[in-house]
């Protein structure tokens, strides 16, 4: 559900409006109408450039860290010092990384030549002689060099050799410029160049450690700053420039404290409840279990104020399309054993998403169970004792003469219903915001569509005779008609209206026929999961079946090696189906027939 908003007007004297704006903001309750009535200044676009690089930074350090931070805030380092000590450490480790290749170059070019020593070379050079390395292709070397060329290596056909001799010689050749250091000098300067590098990480990690909670305070203190230019751009100038006009709104539980704050002030102001046409931010405020998916509805959108909050409605039907997708009952009990695990490993900061997570794996146990699969094991051809198989949606069922798998007929019932609960909600949504005299062809369509799966499926169950329901089909039809097709628009012609409605059957009929066969994704996916899982079985089983000694053992070792990597990949591949394809239900089939968009601006308090 939305919390109900009030609108906030203020008339403020401009030499007071900037200590006017610290009060509301240390209030923490006033969402800001945010106008911004000119260009922003080079101090607030400095201020975003900033907050920019330290979101960057703060990523970056959050991985280095690897979310290991120092819970104390260092109040004497300022964010620029840090800033500037980070890319000192970063430019150091470049540096070092750069290095690397460098000396494996020159190490590489002095392993031909071995180990030698440059000093000693020097002083045959001073007394005389000149001693130079060279290399050359195998057919271009001549064998008269022998007398003043040693060959040091054939290889790969080319010949590294060196001459000494007293004179330049002449060979048509230039000499290699080899390092100035010995093969084990370079050797030793890689081994110092890459302790050095690690010490340096761990340098950075550590600071990274220490210091990501102080930049990310900071970093939190200058949003507070560009919110607060970005409120004071908001204000209007009136009475040339002597008073400032600002709006905002205030949740209606949270009016008290904010009135007797406006009542201490030299201000005036006017508070109203909001209207649909002011288009107020929304405040969602649902119970504990609906508030777990919240973050679904809002990865869609807000709903505006008029419209209405579709997670109570998401909720059981994202949970209940997750465990079909899943269908697994083993696989439930995992996710719950893991969304306790991770709770109390990963803290309170995500101890939502942990709850989502446990609360998935009890619906997915549950349906799992009913789908009759436990990892991969069916259970109508287990054991179990017929009181409880009977629970078991599992086999073929007849309808009008041909037969069906229950559960794919499970999954298309499911989405009748869950379009049906959209249409009814479209309907209401627009008798709400139109008045029910414009949504006359709502509610025929939703006559139309739900009053015929209600009729055919009482009549189905036998609770209603095949001749009460024929005339039921036909007065449900035609009352459904005439606002479909002659009441859809009371400000048109009527041969206008019966154009539209045709029209709009047209796409009703192509549109629901594809909405409703969407939902058989549900029995497939789990269908899928299940086989997979079966396979995995059976392929373990295979390893044990018929062996003896030895290789019974290593039938066993093969065996559990099987089953965990093969139903920890399958209970990866079917999480993944089972979140993608149930919110595509959601946003395209459910929020397309409720008439949902989702264009809504989410409720932020003006507070530091």
């Amino acid at each position: 559900m939305k919390v109900r908003m009030e609108k906030l007007t203020f008339l403020i004297y401009h030499k007071v409006y900037d200590s006017f704006l610290d009060q509301i903001r240390e209030l923490g309750v006033i969402h800001i109408a945010e106008k911004q009535r000119g260009e922003p200044d080079a101090q607030l676009q400095q201020a975003f450039q900033k907050r920019s690089h330290y979101k960057a930074m703060l990523q970056k350090m959050d991985a280095l860290a690897e979310k290991q931070h120092d819970e104390t805030i260092y109040k004497d380092k300022q964010a620029d010092a840090l800033v500037i000590e980070y890319e000192a450490i970063q430019q150091h480790i470049q540096e070092l990384q750069t290095q690397i290749p460098s000396i494996n170059k020159e190490i590489d070019q002095m392993e031909v030549w071995g180990e030698f020593d440059w000093a000693r070379l020097q002083q045959l050079e001073k007394a005389g002689w000149l001693i130079r390395f060279y290399l050359c292709a195998e057919k271009d070397f001549q064998e008269e060099w022998g007398d003043d060329a040693v060959i040091v290596r054939r290889e790969g056909g080319h010949v590294h050799f060196v001459t000494v001799t007293h004179q330049p010689l002449d060979l048509g050749l230039e000499p290699l410029r080899l390092p100035s250091m010995s093969l084990s000098g370079l050797q030793e300067k890689l081994a110092e160049v890459r302790q050095t590098l690690e010490e340096t990480l761990a340098e950075l990690k550590r600071f990274c450690q220490t210091y990501y909670n102080t930049l990310a305070r900071a970093s939190a203190q200058l949003q507070s700053d560009i919110d607060l230019m970005s409120v004071r751009l908001s204000g209007e100038s009136v009475a040339d420039g002597a008073v400032v006009l600002l709006e905002g709104w205030v949740p209606e539980d949270k009016v008290a404290p904010v009135k007797q704050l406006l009542d201490s002030q030299e201000l005036y102001y006017e508070m109203r409840p909001a209207r649909k046409e002011d288009n107020p931010p929304v405040q969602l405020r649902n119970n504990a279990f609906a508030r777990m998916y919240e973050v679904l509805t809002k990865m869609y959108g807000m709903p505006s104020y008029a419209d209405f909050d579709p997670t109570p409605i998401l909720a059981p039907f994202f949970s209940l399309f997750f465990a079909f997708c899943m269908g697994d009952a083993g696989y439930g009990l995992i996710l719950i054993a893991l969304g306790f695990f991770l709770k109390k490993k990963l803290g309170k900061d995500m101890a939502g998403m942990m709850n989502l997570v446990i609360t998935l794996g009890i619906f997915t146990t549950v349906f799992g169970a009913i789908l009759g699969t436990f990892f991969g094991i069916s259970l109508i051809n287990s054991g179990l004792p017929e009181e409880l198989k009977q629970f078991i949606i599992a086999g073929n069922v007849e309808l009008f003469g041909s037969t069906y798998d229950k559960q794919m007929v499970l999954a298309l019932g499911i989405g009748v219903v869950h379009i049906s609960i959209a249409m009814t909600v479209k309907a209401i949504n627009s008798t709400v915001f139109y008045g029910f005299k414009e949504s006359l062809s709502a509610w025929g369509w939703w006559l139309l569509i739900v009053g015929s799966v209600v009729i055919g499926t009482l009549s189905f169950l036998s609770f209603i005779p095949a001749e009460v329901s024929k005339w039921a089909f036909i007065i449900v039809g035609g009352v459904a008609a005439i606002g479909i097709y002659l009441l859809n628009n009371l400000h048109r012609n009527v041969l206008v209206n019966v154009g539209a409605g045709l029209w709009d059957t047209y796409n009703m009929a192509s549109g629901l026929l594809g909405d409703v066969l969407s939902y058989i994704r549900l029995f497939a996916l789990g269908l899928a999961g299940g086989m997979l899982g079966q396979t995995f079985n059976n392929l373990a089983l295979m390893l044990v079946e018929g062996q003896e000694g030895v290789a019974l053992i290593f039938g066993w070792i093969g065996f559990g090696l099987i089953i965990l990597l093969g139903h920890t990949l399958n209970i990866a591949m079917s999480c993944l189906s089972a979140f993608v394809h149930p919110l595509r239900l959601t946003f395209v089939e459910y929020f397309k027939n409720a008439g949902y968009d989702g264009k809504g601006v989410e409720y932020k308090p003006f507070k530091k």
